[in-house]
């Protein structure tokens, strides 16, 4: 069932300016919880889930229009778009992924059948369009989850699978040179949830581990041109990407990192790539209770 906000929550969608760090509130609601920006490549839309469904909004803001997905399964937080705009390729609660055409509804599996104990959650497609990213969750056993990185072609074919063990791994999200994958992973812990941000060869081999500190960092978003990480980082101690926990919104640079958002949200708050094409911004949501805000900051963190 799709999440719902609770008893005197809102949903907040924010655009940030990574350059001046102003936040600027696109949209607000209090009926439906909606998630995971993306921001379409002709710059116009931001598209958000909610409520089982799809929905964007122009980014200098108005009112959400629903995106006809076709009649699939209700879909989750893990969509993306194609770099000329007119596919949707998103997550379908029935475990596998659709390409959609924006416009006219039309709807097509992408992935293959791998039984009911596998199912397939995007988070990526290549700059040419041509490959999609996912984690492949299998259950292997009674309350047992093995995730690992995959891709496949968005036209459909043979799944790729880059990483094989039993690390947890999320995110994983293509480089704009089209030559790695980020994503998020426990390999480098002892500590049952403490991820980290790591990128691995699109043609395989070792992970490359690009964070290490002791929160809990998910989600990794490259910038259009390469040089900047935006992700969402937990309180140490985290297990997994919660909904409804303090976060902070964070900016890799190089060796530095910046804070630019302390948000109540997490799960939801920016799952999936939401950079505009011009590299500038790019927008999260936040999920205040009725005394939440959000509270800008542009600390250096570790």
């Amino acid at each position: 069932m799709p999440r719902q906000l609770r008893a005197g929550q809102r949903a907040e969608l924010y655009v940030i300016d990574v350059r001046t760090r102003q936040l600027t509130l696109r949209l607000t609601s209090t009926d439906l919880l909606f998630e995971a920006p993306n921001w379409s490549p002709d710059g116009r839309w931001l598209v958000v889930n909610g409520d089982g469904g799809l929905y964007r909004l122009p980014v200098e803001g108005g009112e959400l229009e629903p995106i006809d997905l076709g009649g699939i399964a209700p879909i989750n937080n893990d969509h993306v778009l194609s770099p000329d705009g007119e596919t949707a390729y998103v997550s379908s609660d029935d475990g596998h992924i659709y390409a959609v055409q924006i416009g006219t509804g039309v709807a097509r599996r992408v992935t293959n059948d791998h039984g009911s104990r596998f199912h397939h959650y995007l988070h990526g497609v290549s700059p040419d369009g041509e490959t999609l990213a996912y984690i492949g969750l299998q259950v292997v056993g009674e309350g047992m989850l093995r995730t690992n990185v995959f891709t496949i072609p968005s036209g459909g074919g043979t799944d790729h699978q880059l990483t094989d063990d039993d690390f947890p791994d999320d995110g994983a999200e293509f480089s704009p040179d089209g030559e790695w994958i980020y994503f998020n992973s426990e390999r480098a812990s002892t500590t049952g949830g403490h991820a980290q941000l790591f990128r691995i060869p699109v043609s395989g081999g070792e992970p490359e581990q690009l964070t290490g500190d002791e929160r809990v960092n998910w989600f990794p978003h490259p910038s259009p041109d390469g040089r900047l990480i935006a992700y969402v980082s937990f309180p140490p101690g985290t297990v997994g990407h919660p909904a409804d926990r303090e976060v902070i919104v964070r900016l890799k640079d190089g060796d530095s990192v910046v804070d630019l958002a302390h948000v109540f949200g997490g799960q939801g708050t920016m799952n999936v790539p939401s950079w505009d094409p011009e590299g500038n911004r790019f927008a999260f949501v936040a999920y205040p209770l009725e005394a939440g805000t959000v509270v800008e900051s542009a600390t250096v963190g570790g």
